[in-house]
């Protein structure tokens, strides 16, 4: 998981075992103290599996992984042609790449040297694992 939905999951963890404790000292009787304790935990487990299974199963989940994974390994591979508006290809750049597009412009840094094109379109193929 990302590493914002681990501090997430966390801070969620920790208001349901805070909520629970809460519960279960205002009841204060060992019946509730074991079943509030149980429903708790199979709360924080199903809550953790869950995303694991979002992060793992769904192509929103795959995107913000690899993203990461971008994040933390400055780039990955991949293949970047760039074109003019004609069609005709300006450059082509194959390596550890972390691209970044705003309005207008594309911006990524390859082998010690920032390149920034304006109006010009971007082709990126990444190799994904």
């Amino acid at each position: 998981m990302p590493i914002g939905t681990w501090i997430a999951v966390i801070i969620l963890l920790c208001l349901i075992i805070g909520i629970a404790a809460y519960i279960m000292y205002a009841i204060d009787t060992p019946t509730a103290t074991t079943i509030g304790t149980l429903v708790t935990i199979a709360i924080c487990v199903a809550t953790i599996f869950g995303f694991r299974w979002y992060y793992a199963n769904t192509a929103a989940g795959q995107r913000a992984m690899l993203d990461q994974k971008s994040n933390l390994q400055n780039g990955i591979e991949r293949t970047v042609t760039v074109y003019t508006a004609d069609g005709k290809q300006l450059a082509q750049y194959k390596g550890k790449i972390d691209i970044s597009d705003n309005d207008g412009f594309v911006k990524f840094d390859f082998d010690g040297k920032r390149y920034i094109y304006y109006n010009c379109f971007v082709e990126s193929i990444a190799d994904i694992e």
